[in-house]
């Protein structure tokens, strides 16, 4: 915890720093008519600047080069980062200015999972064997970091979801670390955290811009990365970071499922998720957003530190902590029509 303290100055800075750039890319945006406008599949009434995101990707990478140079962090751990979040990023700022077939940002999202286990080593090896996981295990690995990277972008569709989400992970992840005795890693997803949090003052509901895809799609792999690194420090590590990302694991995944059942073409936009119904339903968006930070830190978190400590295997962990997170996927119609 002294070395939480010790490093306040740049977590606060990093918050700063992102607020202020996130400021900036609205004038930018503003400037060069970047707008989200409003149509049948989106979930907002008002034309939006977009790609504010990009502070969030600009304060990360310079606060894990900035840990990792201060040896507070492996650089293998900031090189997987630092090379797939920009690579990332850079996908989704062009699909933001212009349009990138999906082919071509699916291939560079496998490159960026690919070059993130080349630096960790390949996937940890979890408490399910015991054993290292090989190439059906990397492959899984691959898999599931470029379905983080996506489902975090099919999530970041009402004011304010993806950046609660961030913080809350981050914040999250954090203590877990704290809870196994590594407070020097802590300071890496609090890092993201404190990005997501200066950004969020512009896009707390009614947000004045959006994260866009150069910032969701950064923030999926960032997460889904830092939790396999966690499960290279500890297996359970890796199962309370699974715990912690269940809102949007569990809702992206359970619309995924139901639209391909329907034979629908998965890849185009809609708003037909759980949080989207339900903000329609609750007819704004700010009662949603908040939820999701409730059940974050009111659930998720204390299952997710259960769990951390060995208290509480890991697999069973994450179906106490899921059950609930799908029932109301189920409650609110996610990957319905809107007919039903």
């Amino acid at each position: 915890m002294t070395e939480i303290l010790e490093h306040a100055w740049l977590l606060a800075a990093i918050a700063l720093a992102a607020g202020l750039m996130t400021g900036g890319l609205r004038r930018y945006a503003l400037a060069r008519s970047l707008l989200d406008l409003p149509n049948a599949r989106s979930s907002h009434a008002v034309p939006t600047p977009r790609g504010g995101g990009v502070a969030i990707v600009l304060g990360f990478l310079a606060a894990t080069a900035w840990l990792a140079a201060h040896g507070a962090l492996p650089w293998t751990w900031a090189w997987a980062l630092l090379g797939a979040g920009t690579a990332v990023a850079l996908v989704g700022f062009l699909d933001d200015h212009g349009h990138v077939p999906a082919r071509w940002r699916l291939l560079a999202h496998f490159c960026a999972a690919a070059w993130v286990l080349a630096w960790l080593g390949g996937a940890p090896p979890l408490a399910l064997s015991g054993a290292a996981p090989g190439w059906i295990g990397n492959g899984l690995a691959a898999i599931y970091l470029a379905w983080m990277l996506n489902l975090y972008n099919f999530m970041d569709g009402i004011d304010g979801i993806a950046a609660v989400e961030a913080i809350c992970a981050g914040l999250g992840g954090g203590a877990l670390y704290l809870l196994a005795g590594q407070p020097a890693l802590a300071l890496l997803p609090l890092a993201l955290a404190a990005a997501a949090a200066g950004f969020l003052y512009w896009n707390f509901p009614p947000a004045r811009i959006f994260m866009g895809d150069a910032g969701s799609g950064f923030v999926g792999v960032a997460l889904g990365a830092m939790s396999l690194q966690a499960g290279w420090v500890s297996p359970e590590l890796f199962w309370g970071w699974l715990i912690l990302l269940g809102v949007f694991v569990v809702d992206a995944t359970f619309t995924l499922l139901r639209r391909l059942l329907r034979g629908e073409r998965v890849h185009e936009a809609h708003r037909r998720h759980a949080y989207q119904f339900a903000a329609r339903r609750f007819g704004s968006h700010r009662p949603v957003t908040l939820a999701v930070a409730a059940l974050n830190l009111g659930w998720l978190l204390p299952l997710a530190l259960w769990v951390g400590s060995g208290g509480l295997d890991g697999i069973t962990g994450v179906a106490i902590a899921w059950l609930p997170l799908l029932a109301l996927a189920i409650r609110f119609r996610a990957g319905g029509t809107e007919a039903e």
